[in-house]
């Protein structure tokens, strides 16, 4: 389903696809977030993802103009996983909000494995 919006000069509609743009460069942004990660449901195997494919790491719901995001990701060694949770739940709440004036009803992270960085 599409972020609907009505305004005086007419309606406002939000495709899912770019949400999850936007909601995945915010979040590689995020301190200790190495990368989206690519679930392959035929073998298993997680892929990181960079550059333009961070959509395929980011699923967005939306239901009644509220927003639902799963995020698989791939974090930094030695950080905290709680530590970098909490932080990307509170910048992609806020700038996804702030960018399509929708609210975040959930955020879920799944955290799909751990790479060192050099």
């Amino acid at each position: 389903m599409k972020g609907l919006m009505n305004t005086q000069l007419g309606a406002v509609v939000i495709d899912p696809e770019v949400i999850a743009r936007y909601a995945g460069s915010v979040a590689v942004e995020c301190f200790g977030i190495v990368g989206m990660a690519m679930v392959s449901m035929k073998d298993g195997l997680v892929k990181l993802v960079l550059g333009d494919n961070l959509t395929r790491g980011v699923h967005v719901m939306i239901q009644d103009n509220k927003i639902t995001l799963n995020f698989h990701v791939i974090v930094s060694y030695g950080v905290s996983i709680s530590a970098v949770a909490d932080n990307l739940i509170s910048n992609v709440k806020y700038k996804v909000e702030e960018f399509t004036g929708m609210s975040i009803e959930k955020i879920n992270i799944f955290v799909e494995g751990v790479r060192v960085i050099d």
